[in-house]
């Protein structure tokens, strides 16, 4: 899903921050920056609220939200590719099928380095199946269109390494199996996601 930000707000360790009106130039500001955050925005006034409030990728402008469970996947901290997993609420569930340890400080699993953010948001779709099965909740909400209509159906091109292509079949046989017992993965809006980590 093609993306409709037209702000991108950036905040630096050192506390400089601000807004830009394209990734390309937002990109240059916080490249090579450890700790930069960065997230884009459809305004002006979301740019600078997010920024107001102190940077934090979990910070969402409330909306109402369907029932159900919601994962995604980003790289927005710097440190890898992180995998989210929550509710409506955005309250995480990821302690529902990973030990504590492997669970950080913000209620997110960090992937160990060398993984694609494509592959998080798959990995991620999965441990959502899992925990929709445990809490019988019959609702997912995803924002990866790849992994949603493509990848988690076994639509996967040959270029892609084999430890994706099995996590992908293991994936779509979840799935086959969810939505037979009437369960739905539903694509929505990554500005709509409480599980969004952030630009990615």
């Amino acid at each position: 899903m093609p993306s409709t930000n037209t702000h991108y707000a950036y905040f630096l360790p050192n506390g400089k921050n601000g807004i830009v009106r394209s990734w390309t130039k937002c990109e240059e500001i916080i490249r090579g920056v450890q700790g930069a955050r960065y997230k884009g925005f459809k305004s002006d006034t979301e740019a600078s609220l997010w920024l107001a409030s102190g940077a934090k990728y979990e910070t969402k402008i409330k909306k109402k939200m369907s029932k159900g469970v919601y994962f995604d996947a980003g790289t927005g901290r710097g440190k890898g590719v992180e995998i989210s997993v929550t509710d409506k609420d955005g309250k995480d569930l990821l302690d529902k099928v990973l030990n504590p340890e492997l669970i950080n400080k913000y209620g997110k699993h960090l992937l160990p380095s060398g993984h694609t953010n494509n592959y998080g948001e798959l990995l991620s779709c999965r441990f959502a199946i899992d925990i929709a099965k445990i809490i019988k909740e019959k609702n997912i909400f995803g924002d990866s269109k790849l992994v949603i209509d493509y990848w988690s159906k076994r639509l996967i091109k040959k270029e892609v390494s084999e430890k994706t292509k099995k996590l992908a079949h293991e994936v779509a046989l979840l799935r086959q199996e969810f939505e037979k017992n009437g369960g739905k993965i539903v694509l929505i809006s990554g500005d709509d996601n409480p599980a969004d980590l952030g630009f990615h």
